[in-house]
């Protein structure tokens, strides 16, 4: 799924400026969202992935608040791929496996699967007593139809194995045969979008179910507003005894970074999503206030349009990668919640090879020797693209401006709303742009697939990157059993990256949720979503 979410120099007296600007933006910012391992363990660029807790003994029962910044619009797991819908669909909807605070697969509706030697069969046994939400039980065969469709529909986080069967063997047990070996499967069934739904949507037109979805998970939602709020309500067939505890859940549409913290402050809600980071310390240090905190799948890049005249130059690219500080970004943006990104990969997802690779980093000289040998020499003038109301990238992409400046790149910065700015990268309306990549499932080529493969849904996330060495290694590392054959392809793959710099990635935020102290057992997830299944409110 996508997120939206960049610094000045001149050649002389480049550490002293590069200083007074770190100063100049590390009172005002804006962000929010890090990690460290590579073996898909969570951790984080503050001190440690944090789990709300209360000082007073929280009670079972009442509401739960959840401000965010974007309206649900659509419960269909099939079709969406956006964070409003995502961390509304997985309230309703549960998958066979999932993955944890940590990024690890566990099982989740099936009580246990197995895959064979040869990856080919993977075998799900359910869970016994699942129920939907309405009462009835959930079997085999509609774990069949809820894949089928999702295979049928294509949607933005299509099914990318080679499916050969869904099978229901009995009541209890699915049977999925490939017709090819696709390692990321097993991960990639932990997305919100293989969630379970009833067959044949339990009798009822698609539009009637979407609408008043029905599914295995811990709410239900009672009224939905597509451009305010949702109201849901606990599960009382949840498979999970006794949870959720609290009774109704709200997700509250707050468009405005300070009226949500002033809503937070006031008691008005109990938790904001996507807290900035320039309202952190603040929350932190509140009284009545915490901040709750995971590592991320989350990678804050700079997107070039490879349609476009100056951009399809690879010369220009690596000029202005190596023109940009990327430390001193991070640190004047941060506030100590992100790392630098050495690499398109987290360093929370497998095979991310920060240790080892090679990455265009900040060099003067050596930028505007590279824009000499592109068909720019003199330098040119072009646009980057941002989404209007969100602090940090707007100082982001002043400090783009500014690298881009000291090489002799003109740079405008077009600030546009949300929908807009949307509108305008899909249909690769921009020269350059502002945005965040993010893994979907806790694989390498939950990110990849998406940003490097010019014929998939996003075409090289909307840059139509195209380098059919990189294509191949992407489709190798699919079929490739996890080891070290597997790390050694997507290293090679993201070294190419990392010198063709199609996008530059700049840092891997932390995922930074704001609550009130009265909160307890709250559970961020690497994704951004959140876990409530555990949450309890004192009053």
């Amino acid at each position: 799924m996508t997120k939206l979410n960049a610094k000045f120099r001149k050649t002389i007296g480049m550490g002293t400026l590069t200083v007074m600007f770190v100063m100049l933006l590390a009172g005002c910012s804006g962000s929010n969202n890090n990690a460290d391992t590579s073996n898909g363990t969570q951790a984080s660029a503050s001190p440690a992935a944090t789990e709300s807790t209360s000082t007073a003994e929280p009670a079972a029962g009442g509401t739960f608040t959840y401000g965010r910044p974007a309206s649900v619009t659509s419960f269909d797991l099939h079709n969406q791929i956006t964070s409003n819908n995502a961390f509304a669909i997985d309230k309703v909807f549960e998958s066979l496996v999932a993955f944890d605070s940590k990024g690890e697969i566990k099982d989740f509706l099936a009580q246990s699967h197995t895959i064979s030697e040869d990856g080919l069969t993977y075998t799900f046994v359910l869970r016994d007593g699942l129920k939907f939400s309405n009462g009835t039980p959930v079997t085999a065969e509609d774990a069949v139809f809820s894949l089928n469709r999702h295979l049928t529909v294509e949607g933005p986080l299509a099914i990318s194995a080679t499916v050969e069967s869904f099978k229901a063997q009995d009541d209890k047990t699915l049977v999925i045969k490939l017709k090819e070996p696709y390692t990321p499967f097993i991960s990639e069934l932990s997305n919100f979008s293989n969630g379970i739904i009833p067959n044949n949507f339990g009798g009822v037109s698609e539009e009637e179910f979407f609408k008043k979805p029905v599914g295995t998970g811990p709410f239900v939602v009672e009224t939905w507003d597509p451009a305010g709020d949702v109201t849901f309500t606990k599960n009382t067939n949840y498979w999970q005894e006794g949870k959720p505890y609290i009774d109704k859940l709200v997700y509250k549409l707050i468009e405005d970074d300070s009226q949500a913290i002033n809503q937070l402050k006031a008691g008005e809600v109990d938790a904001v999503e996507a807290l900035s980071l320039q309202n952190a310390g603040e929350i932190k240090d509140g009284t009545d206030t915490t901040v709750v905190t995971n590592g991320s799948w989350v990678t804050e890049q700079l997107f070039f349009n490879t349609l476009d005249e100056h951009f399809s130059d690879v010369h220009v690219r690596r000029a202005l990668a190596l023109a940009l500080d990327r430390d001193g970004l991070t640190k004047a943006l941060t506030f100590g919640y992100a790392q630098t990104a050495n690499s398109l990969l987290p360093t929370t997802i497998p095979y991310n090879a920060n240790d080892t690779l090679k990455s265009l980093d900040f060099d003067a000289a050596a930028a505007k020797e590279e824009l000499a040998k592109s068909a720019f020499p003199n330098g040119f003038s072009t646009k980057l693209l941002i989404a209007s109301g969100n602090s940090t990238r707007a100082q982001e992409a002043q400090i783009i401006q500014a690298a881009g400046q000291a090489i002799g790149i003109k740079i405008e910065i077009e600030s546009v709303e949300l929908a807009t700015f949307r509108e305008r990268f899909f249909a690769y309306d921009f020269a350059a742009m502002l945005n965040s990549g993010q893994a979907d499932s806790p694989e390498a080529n939950s990110i990849l697939a998406f940003q490097t493969d010019p014929e998939g849904f996003s075409k090289s996330y909307w840059t139509h990157y195209t380098n059919d060495n990189v294509t191949k290694l992407l489709y190798e590392g699919q079929k490739t059993a996890d080891g070290d054959a597997r790390a050694a392809i997507y290293t090679e793959l993201l070294q190419t990256l990392a010198d063709e710099v199609p996008y530059i990635p700049l840092y891997y935020p932390d995922i930074l949720i704001g609550a009130r102290s009265s909160v307890d057992g709250l559970v961020v997830l690497p994704n951004g979503s959140i876990r409530l299944e555990d949450v309890r409110v004192s009053k």
